[in-house]
């Protein structure tokens, strides 16, 4: 079994911060790429941002500047930095993962439960 399970969302005033974090438990034999995406109300689900084992990034044009993805390689944990946030960045947060979980398994995406991330005054 794998688990991934986020914290850190929460209402927050434009221009407000916010930190997401995310862990990964369970039968895990390495990790390859973390992400964050989210899914705003009625809306499909989108990339926010990814960082590979190396900790290469890549990020939606609509959060550059603003967010920061960062991981623990040892910990199995990605964080979001999320700055200057706007009442667009309203959605469910979900973590993702790219695991193998044995030498002989290939990878497969796991995702967390999400997380509601609300920007409002």
């Amino acid at each position: 079994q794998v688990q991934l399970v986020e914290s850190g969302g929460g209402l927050v005033q434009p221009g407000g911060s916010l930190r997401l974090s995310c862990g990964a438990s369970g039968s895990i034999f390495s990790i390859n790429v973390m992400g964050w995406y989210r899914q705003p109300p009625g809306k499909q689900r989108d990339l926010v941002a990814t960082i590979t084992s190396g900790g290469s990034t890549n990020y939606a044009d609509s959060v550059k500047g603003r967010f920061t993805i960062s991981r623990d390689n040892a910990k199995n944990t990605v964080n979001l930095q999320m700055n200057s946030l706007k009442p667009e960045d309203t959605a469910v947060y979900y973590c993702a993962a790219d695991i193998r979980r044995s030498i002989l398994s290939s990878t497969r995406y796991y995702w967390g439960q999400g997380t509601q991330v609300t920007v409002s005054s």
